[in-house]
């Protein structure tokens, strides 16, 4: 069993399963579920309508949200990333608060299109609960989407931060 430091007996389990409860809830998700199983989750994923999950018009019907948390050794913040992915375009933008890009802080908004990174920025680093933070981020999604520019069928993220 993993714990969080500073959650009070708050596992890697447990919030997964608070975070697939949450998505199940959201407008516009569907099909909740976890990778690799519920057994042994690591993720939750869930497919997306995405006018609904974004209350607007969106330029596609479909998008997946792949979330994840965990805690390495040595740190003293969880750390995740939720992307959002759309496979008719070969698009992602993800919040991610890794050790990935330390010249960016602690926390980082990247855009990958075709499998390659385009844009990446720093974001606030929330120091919150993990279920806080998700909702946060869910919360930033529409403007950082809109914020996605298409020049010459490339994208980019010229006027971040939103």
């Amino acid at each position: 069993m993993f714990f969080l430091a500073g959650r009070d007996r708050y596992t890697q389990r447990t919030l997964l399963r608070d975070v697939h409860d949450r998505l199940t809830n959201q407008p516009g998700c569907e099909d909740v579920r976890y990778r690799p199983s519920r057994r042994r989750p690591r993720y939750v994923i869930a497919d997306v309508d995405s006018p609904a999950f974004l209350a607007d018009s969106s330029p596609v019907e479909r998008a997946r949200l792949e979330v994840r948390f965990w805690y390495p050794a040595g740190v003293d913040h969880e750390y995740y990333r939720i992307n959002w992915i759309e496979p008719d375009r070969n698009l992602m933008l993800g919040f991610h608060q890794d050790g990935d890009h330390p010249d960016l802080g602690p926390c980082h908004i990247q855009l990958d299109y075709k499998d390659e990174p385009v844009d990446r920025y720093e974001a606030a680093f929330l120091d919150a609960h993990p279920l806080s933070v998700l909702e946060d981020r869910l919360k930033q999604f529409p403007s950082a989407l809109d914020s996605i520019r298409w020049e010459d069928e490339r994208p980019s993220l010229p006027a971040w931060p939103v």
